[in-house]
């Protein structure tokens, strides 16, 4: 298993502690549950696009939709990953 740190301002550190105890969870589980999540969002439309790259066309209007959603939430983070 690995190590990973983590720095987050304290507000959100906090915020999280406090989710993970109404959930009832230690924080690391609950950020185990969040990556999970994000990486089976990242398969699935890994997925997507593979097939839509195979498709005969008829997914472009799911890829069009699939970058629209991209761009909002890039536009809608106000944070940059680091």
């Amino acid at each position: 298993m690995g190590a990973l740190t983590v720095r987050l301002p304290d507000d959100k550190h906090q915020r999280l502690k406090a989710l993970a105890k109404t959930r009832g969870a230690p924080l690391n589980r609950l950020i185990d549950e969040m990556t999970t999540l994000m990486l089976a969002e990242f398969d699935a439309e890994t997925r997507f696009r593979l097939r839509a790259q195979n498709g005969n066309g008829k997914t472009q209007r799911g890829l069009e939709l699939l970058e629209m959603l991209d761009a909002h939430f890039a536009g809608s983070k106000g944070e940059s990953a680091g």
